[in-house]
This record gives C-alpha cells, structure tokens and sequence, in this order.
C-alpha cells in the first residue's frame, strides 16, 4: 500500500520522512524504538471507530459525548478543595483571547512588548495585594511554586530538611515530596483533630539547626484560619529556618497577608482570580518574598522589571536577573523551570485591576457572610456539626456527618440525584476525622440555593 502524509502529523511526507530517517541514520521509524522488546510492542490494529465523514459530524459526536458531563452550570456546586467556582467578569476573557497574549509561547522583547509589560503589571498587583515586594511570572501551579518554594528556602539555608504542615491537599503534600525529596527531606507536623491548627509541640520537637523552612497554609486546605502564625514564624526564625505560608490570594481583601506575620515567602494558586475552573485546568501557581539579593536570585522562574531600553531616555520591560533561569543556563540551572501558566497571570492581572482594593474587600465579606449562613443552616439539622473544627474559617469549612449514620459518599450520591454537588468527601484522606465532608460557598451560590440545599439535605438525612 503507498504510504500517505497524514493530515494531523507534521513531517508524515514520505519523502520528508525518508529524508529526515537517513540523516540520523536510520533505516524505518522501528529503530528509533529498538530498545522496547518486541513482546511490548503493539502490532495489531486498534479497535476504534473509523474517521468521520465531515467536521459537522465530528463537531456533533464530540459534543453528544460533552453532554454527559454535569458541570457547576447546571447543578449547585460546594465543591472546593483547591479549584473554584468563583465568577470570572467578561472583561477577563476578553483581554486574555487577544491574539497577542493567547498565541504567544515563550517570546522575547522584539516580539513581545505588550506581554511583557503586561506580566509585570501582574507582578506588581500581586505584590500589592500580598503586601510583598517581589512576585514571580506563574508557575504551573499551587503544587509546583509551593515546592519551589521550599527548593528555594533549601539553597537559602544550605539546609536540608523541611517541614510542612499536615492538614494541607494530600496531593500537595505528594508532588512536595516527589518534587523536593531529591534534594530536601520532607517532613510533616501534627494538627489538632479538634480545631485543625497546627501542633506547636509537634513543631517545637522537629524544629532544628538542619530545618530549611516551615510549611503551613492559610486558609487551610481544610478551610479554618491558622491563628498561630506570628508563633510560628517566630519558632522557626529563633533556628534560622524560613517561613512559608501557602495563600489563596482572593482572601487577602479581608484578611491579613502572610507577610505581616513573618512570612519570608508566600505562595499559592491565582486560579481564583478570573481563571475559569477548565476542569481543574485553570491553574497558576504565584511565588511571593522580599527584596533582598540574595533570596531574589534563588528564584527559578521568570521576573520582569522596568529596565533602560536601547534608545536613550526610553524605558521597557524585560527579565531581571535572566542568568538565574534555566533558560539561561539550562541543564546546569539550580532548578528547570518549562512553560510558565503566563497566560493565566495575564488575567488574575486584569481580574485585580477590575477588582480594586475596594472590589476584593467586599468580595471577602460577603464570602465570609455566606460561609457562616451556609454553616448556620447546616448545623440546624439532625446529626450534623457544622463546622466540624472549632476554628474560623473563609470560605470552606469542615461538616462532621458522623452523627447522621451515612457516609458522606452516600449522601452525596443522593444529593447529586438533585442536581447538587456536596462538598469532598474527606474520609479517605483525613481518616480522624470519620465521615466529613469539605463544603466552599462562592458567590456563585445564592441563599436560595443554600435554602434548597438545606431543604433536599433535610429531606434525605430525615428519610435515612
């Protein structure tokens, strides 16, 4: 049979491909996978349907599959737990599916004014909104900056031990380890099953002259407020280890920034700042700190400053520090850093400056508000304490479901019977704390949802 180019695979032209094979020397693509045995390898054909006759019949097929999925727009949703449902203004998308900011890849300056400078009006947000002076392009996300972080804290210290904090996402705690372990020992501190917050005793036992940095976050993945956070910074100072606290930076226009209770650096996810949830795509981790040289240049990632341009009296905007990056130095860089998630920097930037100071003030008090509504009407139903812990709390809290004879996973089956997501189900991941759930409130929530919400979970606890 005559081999044919394939209309989706760059370089299929045989003659291309022929070429290419015989400048590597090559004699067929199977010698460039000699090394996998024939046994592993796949030889028949693969049970798929054939190719569509037309893109209108591909377009059709594609979205009946579409169609089976149940998103937040069709059902209430108080799910959280690190990807939320906030609302992302037009304006967000619209600035940020410009071509120029939606085609650009890595760029450089001749090719690249207007990103440029827009990022560096996203780090300079950032760091207001962090009361912080430094603030890096995004990471990936939450997972990859809080572990660049501490990769950072470690080379600051020369150190090579770090601890984090237990109550935090357990897949966080997961790539922290896959992602430091390397180079920085991970290790955990104990929490109090009761209020959530950290064990200063714990703590104070593991705290040592090897410790590189100290871990917690706040908000905690588990909703409540970490009210010892000037304790712990001091604790960890008193041994010459750094602090880093993990934020939701959409808390911080009612609550404290981290920075003004000695962290040394901050990180986090901006996914909350006008990036739509994409199915838990829509992340982009921020890493935050000081002014000071030394801890700058321990920065992985791209930063953009305000520099002198080549015509005299002009200014632009272009890396600071580029020799830091792998980039530039590449397998020789002091940590790799790929595609940065810049796109989504480019609209937490536009989301802020919509926002305002005022904006995220009152976006954190009604969120507050309708939390404490939410677990107010909760906490009147038989069986349930909500919150479970005794602690403050922002937007999620903790519901202890223990008392009511149901697993949360079963009680969630029937809420979704009525087009409604409860909250995640913690009993694998936080086995003390038995049949609980985590529950977040958006603005996207309304109080007569939360009523219907109340009502229908009434209804099928009543009927258990």
């Amino acid at each position: 049979m005559t081999e044919r180019a394939h209309p989706y695979i760059p370089n299929s032209v045989p003659e291309v491909k022929a070429a290419m094979l015989a400048e590597i020397g090559a004699r067929s693509i199977d010698d460039l996978y000699a090394d996998i045995p024939e046994t592993l390898r796949f030889r028949g054909k693969l049970n798929i349907p054939g190719a569509m006759a037309s893109e209108i019949q591909l377009r059709k097929h594609v979205e009946k599959i579409l169609d089976r999925n149940t998103s937040c727009e069709e059902a209430i949703s108080f799910l959280g737990a690190g990807c939320y449902n906030h609302y992302v203004p037009a304006i967000c998308d619209e600035i940020s599916r410009r071509s120029e900011f939606l085609t650009a890849y890595a760029g450089e300056p001749y090719e690249d004014f207007g990103r440029f400078q827009t990022l560096w009006e996203y780090e300079s947000l950032m760091a207001e909104l962090l009361d912080m002076d430094i603030c890096n392009v995004p990471t990936y996300d939450w997972f990859q900056a809080a572990s660049t972080s501490l990769r950072m804290a470690g080379r600051y210290t020369q150190r090579s031990r770090a601890l984090v904090a237990a109550n935090i996402s357990p897949d966080r705690l997961k790539a922290i380890r896959n992602y430091c372990e390397p180079v920085l020992r991970i290790e955990t501190v104990g929490f109090d099953p009761k209020s959530g917050l950290l064990d200063v005793a714990d703590l104070k036992g593991k705290l040592s002259c090897e410790v590189a940095a100290v871990y917690f976050e706040n908000p905690s993945y588990l909703g409540f407020l970490e009210t010892q956070g000037q304790l712990i910074a001091d604790l960890a100072h008193a041994c010459g280890a750094l602090l880093v606290v993990g934020a939701d930076p959409g808390s911080l226009g009612v609550l404290t920034p981290p920075s003004n209770y000695g962290a040394d650096i901050v990180c986090g996810d901006i996914q909350t700042l006008g990036n739509h949830m994409n199915f838990g795509g829509g992340m982009g981790g921020f890493i935050a700190s000081r002014d000071e040289e030394k801890l700058v240049m321990e920065y992985p990632s791209r930063l953009f400053g305000v520099t002198r341009s080549e015509a005299t009296g002009e200014w632009g905007f272009g890396d600071v520090a580029y020799d830091r990056t792998s980039f530039a130095h590449r397998e020789k860089g002091k940590e790799f850093v790929g595609t940065a998630a810049a796109l989504h920097g480019i609209t937490a930037g536009v989301y802020l400056a919509l926002m305002g100071p005022d904006g995220m003030k009152e976006l954190g008090v009604h969120l507050l508000q309708k939390a404490q509504y939410l677990a107010k009407r909760m906490s009147t139903i038989n069986g349930v304490k909500a919150p479970g812990l005794v602690a403050p709390f922002y937007k999620e809290f903790t519901v202890d479901f223990n008392g009511t004879g149901l697993t949360v996973a079963g009680i969630n089956r029937a809420l979704l019977k009525h087009d409604i997501f409860g909250g995640k189900d913690l009993s694998m991941d936080f086995p003390m704390l038995g049949q609980s759930a985590l529950y977040c409130v958006t603005e996207l929530v309304s109080r007569e949802e939360i009523d219907t919400f109340i009502t229908t979970l009434d209804g099928i606890l009543g009927g258990k």
